[in-house]
């Protein structure tokens, strides 16, 4: 196949479409790529638990891409995708169908939004207009209890989020402090595991519980979770009041993929094989939150799996589009830092190692170094 006239289609404009983007670039410069999203910006998603403190606004972390993908010699088709027709060799859009002689799948995942009640929750991590409204609901309350939980994907282990969810937690415990006002507050944690953290390793399940316990964060644990009401959070295990309640459900697939025939795992994301193929699809891959890859059930669903993902995903697209072997894998890796407004923890996970690093500034201030070097690219 003449590399001239190839034509990628990459499906995102998160961390797995874009890192694909840029892989594909460092190993050739010739093939045609288009990136689908519904816009050319990037949302830095990783920098929200900074909103409600103030120190990140919505501009901070919204990355306009046209110098990026001009830099890149990207075209840019700004639509919806609504499904796949021809074995993945025609994306359906909101404008129209795109031939392609590849494709990547990196849309991210969809929160399980099924729990009665759970409008009466935010989740955070559905973007950055969900950080906005916790930043607004903690500056109009007085006092009362600020409840903060998640769950995950009964049928998908990996397909979870929970690790913003202890940065918004002791955020806001930090930040109330700050203001002089944390007296005023409950907080509560609440989850359907005993070990809530336990993907983050069994030395972080210790920390976040005795962190926890040092700042007068009580717990409601080992629940399975029943409705939310306006002002209460209720499982099986008992019911407890609420004035605002953040909330992070497991992951599924996205609603596009019904319109597919693309295999999917149990807990509804697209079946990829270790080398991010989609198994009975010729030239379609898939990278990030959208995929249920082959590993430990510990896998996370985060920016730098995802990045990691999309190189395997690039450097397999590449070869087979050139008739040439092509077999990469993509390591498993966790890499966090839990930051707490001023300070952080490391934690760090691979098959064969569990690190944690305990508390210092010194994270807090590498996370933000990190935050600003990954979007200078991108800028």
């Amino acid at each position: 196949m003449n590399d001239r006239s190839t034509r990628v289609a990459i499906l995102g404009a998160g961390f797995a479409g874009l890192s694909t983007i840029r892989e594909i670039r460092k190993r050739d410069s010739q093939v045609e790529l288009t990136l689908v999203a519904p816009r050319a910006e990037l949302h830095y998603l990783p920098g929200m638990v900074w909103i409600p403190s103030g120190l990140r606004k919505r501009e901070d972390l919204v990355v306009p891409l046209d110098g990026f993908l001009e830099r890149q010699r990207v075209k840019f088709l700004a639509a919806e995708v609504t499904g796949l027709a021809d074995g993945g060799r025609a994306v359906k859009t909101s404008a129209g169908d795109l031939a392609n002689d590849a494709l990547v799948i990196a849309t991210g995942g969809r929160f399980i939004r099924k729990l009665p009640g759970i409008e009466h929750a935010i989740t955070p991590c559905e973007g950055i207009a969900a950080a906005e409204k916790i930043r607004d609901r903690l500056r109009e309350l007085q006092g009362g209890t600020i409840a903060v939980g998640f769950a995950g994907n009964p049928n998908e282990p990996s397909a979870m989020r929970g690790g913003p969810m202890f940065e918004f937690l002791f955020g806001i415990d930090q930040q109330l402090r700050r203001e002089g006002r944390r007296e005023r507050f409950e907080l509560v944690f609440f989850n359907p595991s005993k070990e809530p953290g336990n993907r983050l390793g069994p030395k972080a399940v210790g920390f976040l519980l005795a962190e926890m316990a040092r700042r007068g964060i009580r717990t409601h644990l080992g629940h399975k979770m029943q409705r939310f009401e306006k002002d209460k959070v209720v499982t099986e295990g008992g019911e407890f009041a609420a004035d605002l309640i953040l909330f992070q459900p497991g992951m599924t697939g996205n609603a596009w993929f019904d319109a597919t025939e693309l295999p999917r795992s149990p807990g509804g994301l697209i079946q990829a094989d270790a080398h991010c193929r989609v198994p009975g699809f010729e030239r379609v891959y898939v990278a990030g939150d959208s995929g249920s890859f082959p590993g430990p059930d510990w896998m996370p669903k985060q920016a730098h799996m995802a990045d990691l993902q999309a190189a395997a995903a690039a450097a397999n697209l590449l070869g087979d589009l050139a008739g040439r072997p092509s077999n990469e894998t993509f390591k498993v890796e966790l890499a966090c830092i839990v930051d707490a407004v001023d300070r952080g923890t490391l934690i760090w996970r691979t098959p064969e190692k569990n690190l944690l690093v305990p508390t210092t500034r010194l994270f807090h201030w590498a996370k933000r170094g990190f935050e600003w070097n990954y979007l200078r690219q991108y800028r």
